[in-house]
């Protein structure tokens, strides 16, 4: 027992200590990402769920409709699962004020505990947010590091790394495309 939590313990350090993103990283590219014209309309989406191991654990499609009206961005998540179990998000954004260089954003969904908080920056949008996630279990509170990188005009690159009690339990991986 004992070999077993000093074999977790190393495991759980070794993935603190793994490079994340940062707001301040250089960018790869001239592009102001602007949420609220991209999530505008309808978005489709493909994703998956890896464990901190690197297993893929859980894929699905997702539809996203969103409406802005100047003052706030509601998106409308519609999830479907590899299971074919469907699951139904609705997120609403506000802008809390431009800064140098960045704009800020706060949000809630159901499920959200407090207020959801991010930032764009350049090409990037940080979104960090603390939820009760349904899973086919049940429900897990989880912290999501969420990050976003706009590619081109159309597609978006989503990488969210996902802990419970501060270690990592794994990442979500997303790719948005805007629909015409």
């Amino acid at each position: 027992m004992i070999r077993l939590m000093a074999a977790l313990g190393f495991l759980a350090a070794l993935a603190a200590c793994t490079g994340k993103p940062a707001l301040d990283d250089p960018k790869l590219s001239d592009a102001a990402f602007n949420l609220e014209e991209f999530f505008d309309g309808r978005v489709l989406a493909k994703g998956q769920f890896q464990d901190v191991f690197g297993t893929v654990r859980r894929r699905f499609d997702v539809e996203v409709n969103g409406t802005w009206d100047g003052e706030t961005l509601t998106l409308v998540e519609d999830f479907v699962y590899e299971d074919k179990s469907t699951e139904r998000r609705v997120w609403t954004l506000q802008k809390t004020g431009p800064e140098t260089g960045s704009q800020t954003w706060r949000g809630s969904a159901d499920g959200v505990i407090g207020e959801a908080t991010g930032e764009e920056r350049g090409d990037t949008f940080n979104w960090q947010y603390l939820i009760d996630l349904p899973v086919p279990e049940g429900t897990l509170r989880v912290r999501f590091d969420d990050w976003m990188w706009q590619l081109s005009e159309t597609r978006v690159l989503n990488l969210a790394y996902m802990k419970k009690y501060g270690v990592d339990i794994g990442e979500v991986t997303i790719i948005f495309e805007k629909q015409p």
